[in-house]
């Protein structure tokens, strides 16, 4: 018997309906660019989720940094791992507010796919070469709208680009609004599962580097978080469930929030990380390393065009942007291969953070 495979659809779409009605719809999208047939099998989300995946870039995120940069040992946290983690803090608050789960783990796949090598040494780099400066997020968005698809871009749907283009934060609050509140309450959710993620596992990787203990976290963060990995991870989701719950259907103003005390909690532990991890002597003195060899890279491609890749650049933009999107794209190791052939001192003998 021959199946109908738009009834598919039609299942997917139904399902749409039962959530929350502050939860974003393929029905009410704001579209793509460019319009398509609809999937017959996946939702307009779902098939952004896929198209990310598939990615060159989002493959390369294996190889770059989240803090430690290029470390020898194998069980530092990757860009990438990084990125699966925000995907499941996602997920799971989504799901738990009957908001659209496939919106937020497409938003969170990408969220760090411009993500440049050495991670915010690079970023920092970059934007210090380029005249109109360089953000990771929005290096995310131009990637996946425009350098990916051999230069055509995605044409991922309107909520998730957004959501991907205001995924960063300030350093002053885990809500800060940085670059944008996002449109839609799963943009939101991936932004704060950012900030949740990080904070936790880089807790685990600043331990095996030996930077701090577990005793030498804040006495609040201990008592109002938990002593764990695991139990600050699951009171921080299941506060933002409880605390954002009017969501799903309560309230006219839906937003998501903490509750006062594990805000301030969360907030309290997120500093502690700038100012013992982020911020901390030999962190900055491998960063600064990266940004040295980020600039030599930009500096030599300005001057030689002709070495720019054309699976990462687009061949009519000015020289530097061309540059940039280039050196952005290299993971760590590849960066410091190249400059270590071009000539670059900095990229002599790197061994890597070997801790753990």
């Amino acid at each position: 018997m021959r199946v109908d495979l738009h009834q598919v659809r039609r299942r997917l779409e139904g399902d749409e309906q039962r959530l929350s009605r502050y939860a974003a719809r393929t029905s009410t999208s704001r579209g793509r660019a460019r319009p398509e047939a609809p999937s017959p099998v996946r939702t307009d989300y779902q098939r952004d989720r896929d198209r990310i995946l598939h990615t060159k870039a989002f493959r390369r995120l294996k190889h770059k940094t989240q803090v430690f940069i290029a470390p020898a040992q194998d069980h530092f946290v990757t860009r990438l791992t990084h990125t699966l983690e925000v995907a499941q803090v996602a997920r799971t608050i989504t799901r738990a507010l009957n908001l659209n789960e496939d919106l937020a783990e497409a938003a969170a796949l990408g969220h760090d796919i411009g993500h440049g090598p050495f991670g915010h040494a690079g970023e920092e780099a970059l934007a210090a070469c380029l005249p109109e400066g360089f953000r990771h997020n929005y290096q995310s968005v131009r990637v996946l709208d425009k350098l990916e698809g051999n230069g055509q871009g995605l044409n991922l749907t309107f909520e998730v680009l957004d959501a991907i283009g205001k995924s960063s934060k300030t350093r002053d609050d885990i809500f800060a609004e940085g670059w944008g509140v996002p449109e839609t309450l799963e943009g939101q959710v991936v932004k704060t599962a950012d900030a949740i993620a990080y904070v936790n596992h880089d807790i685990i990787d600043a331990i095996r580097a030996g930077l701090i203990t577990e005793e030498d976290l804040p006495h609040t963060a201990k008592n109002d978080l938990g002593r764990s990995h695991s139990e600050r991870l699951n009171t921080m989701i299941c506060d933002i469930v409880e605390a954002s719950w009017a969501a799903t259907g309560a309230g006219e103003n839906p937003v998501i929030q903490f509750s006062p005390r594990v805000h301030a909690a969360a907030n309290e532990l997120r500093e502690f990380m700038f100012r013992r991890v982020y911020l901390y002597d030999s962190t900055l003195a491998e960063a600064e390393r990266g940004k040295t060899i980020v600039t030599f890279l930009f500096r030599h491609f300005v001057a030689h065009p002709e070495g720019i890749s054309t699976d990462y650049s687009l061949p009519d933009d000015p020289v530097e942007r061309r540059a940039a999107d280039y050196v952005s794209g290299m993971t760590d190791l590849f960066a410091i291969r190249v400059a270590k052939e071009l000539g670059c001192e900095q990229a002599v003998g790197w061994r890597g953070h070997s801790s753990g």
